[in-house]
């Protein structure tokens, strides 16, 4: 299994804090990763950091062996990696056909046209939304705006996918739902990495954790092994889920 992402030494303050304190991790292709850790801990500055919304301080970061730490998001983002928000960010002046085209817009090779228009019409079927391809994004629901969200990025056709609590907020059968299809995109070759709380699909999908607490990693491994770790469980105070 060859190495796709790599992050050595990771650091980010904000004046005196230290959201990410020399974090380092690997994820191999095909994986499912998880990025775990309470509220606080620099999950999502870690996303933000591998995806260039935020400049590292101090560290190193590889796709495919070729460093992209620093890079702006547009050319990080044609070189394979796609990425989901905590705060869902979708085009809502534009219909959910063309907010995936914006994204098929985006990659090699560019779609235009008809082309366009059917693959955008392929992947809101893939991700549950189908013939919502004229539905104004602004009118969807927030969880089919999740959707919209993750279509989008699959339009990249991307090698990594980062999804940060794309699971939260789903009611029991739209959670399984969700297990569902981020299994099949990694039976499809999509690496993901994955900042979620819902432990039921953590334990469901990720191949291994990395837990961070005040920025550091503080464990790695596999899932009941790293959750099952007193670092872990106390970085938690106790919540019954970890």
């Amino acid at each position: 299994m060859s190495r796709l992402l790599d992050v050595t030494g990771l650091t980010r303050r904000f004046g005196g804090l230290v959201a990410v304190d020399g974090l380092s991790f690997h994820v191999d292709q095909g994986e499912i990763v998880g990025l775990l850790g309470p509220n606080g801990s620099g999950k999502t500055t870690a996303l933000n950091l591998i995806s260039g919304a935020v400049k590292p301080d101090a560290g190193t970061i590889t796709l495919g062996g070729r460093p992209i730490g620093g890079l702006k998001p547009d050319r990080i983002a044609r070189l394979g990696l796609a990425r989901t928000f905590q705060l869902v960010r979708v085009l809502g002046s534009m219909t959910c056909g063309e907010n995936v085209m914006a994204g098929l817009a985006f990659r090699p090779p560019i779609l235009w046209g008809r082309p366009a228009a059917q693959r955008a019409e392929a992947l809101l079927d893939r991700v549950g939304l189908r013939g919502g391809a004229h539905a104004p994004a602004d009118a969807l629901t927030y969880i089919d705006q999740k959707r919209l969200e993750l279509a989008r990025g699959l339009a990249l056709s991307p090698q990594i996918l980062l999804l940060d609590e794309w699971l939260a907020g789903l009611n029991p059968s739209e959670l399984q739902e969700g297990i569902a299809l981020i299994r099949s995109l990694r039976a499809e070759g999509v690496t993901i990495v994955m900042v979620e709380h819902v432990m039921d699909a953590i334990r469901s999908l990720c191949d291994r954790c990395v837990v961070m607490n005040a920025g550091a990693r503080i464990a790695e491994g596999p899932p009941a092994a790293v959750l099952a770790q007193p670092e872990v469980i106390a970085a938690y105070l106790g919540d019954d889920d970890a």
